[in-house]
């Protein structure tokens, strides 16, 4: 028996379908690897803050994410207490890594500029 044999068809479909947005698989393998606030996402992506917050949204009301709250700044992470959080992982391992997008965030001075 697998982790995900507990995982209906249906649920699963509806997480591919989440992660089936170039953006959003983005988003996941990088919170997989970091935390991440919606300011840091901006700027990572190039998107504005209200279409970085609407597939942040997206992802937090599937449970694939959480927030974790640091004064008035809201900062993202893969969730490990989602039932999906294995099916997610077995996804995103096939992945290359986005840690370069994070570390060129840190090169231009802008990793964390929320704090």
């Amino acid at each position: 028996m697998t982790a995900t044999d507990g995982l209906g068809l249906e649920s699963c479909a509806g997480i591919l379908k989440l992660l089936g947005d170039k953006s959003r698989l983005s988003m996941v393998k990088i919170m997989s690897e970091h935390e991440c606030c919606v300011c840091e996402l901006v700027d990572l992506f190039e998107m504005s803050q209200p279409a970085i917050s609407q597939h942040v949204r997206k992802l937090k009301d599937s449970g694939i994410i959480k927030e974790r709250r640091g004064g008035q700044w809201i900062y993202y992470t893969l969730n490990p207490q989602s039932p999906f959080y294995s099916f997610v992982l077995n996804v995103i391992s096939h992945l290359p890594s986005q840690r370069y997008k994070v570390e060129e965030l840190e090169q231009q001075g802008k990793r964390l500029c929320c704090e």
